[in-house]
C-alpha cells in the first residue's frame, strides 16, 4: 500500500493536507485550515508520530 501526504491550499487560501492511497483514495484529511505551511507540516507529522496509536472501540 503506497501512501502520500499531499499538502495544499484551499479556496480561502488556508493550508491543508490529506493522506491519499496510490489508487487514489482520501484515506485521511486535516479538519482544519492552518494559517501557514510549517503548522499543515507539524499536523502531519503529529499524525506519523501517532501511527501505532491503539485501537479502541466506543
Amino acid at each position: 500500500m503506497a501512501l502520500t501526504f499531499e499538502l495544499y491550499k484551499d479556496k480561502a487560501g488556508e493550508h491543508r493536507w490529506r493522506l491519499k492511497h496510490s489508487n487514489g483514495n482520501i484515506i485521511a484529511a486535516s479538519s482544519e485550515g492552518y494559517s501557514s505551511k510549517a503548522a499543515a507540516l507539524k499536523g502531519i507529522e503529529n499524525v506519523k508520530s501517532s501511527a501505532d496509536a491503539p485501537v479502541v472501540e466506543v
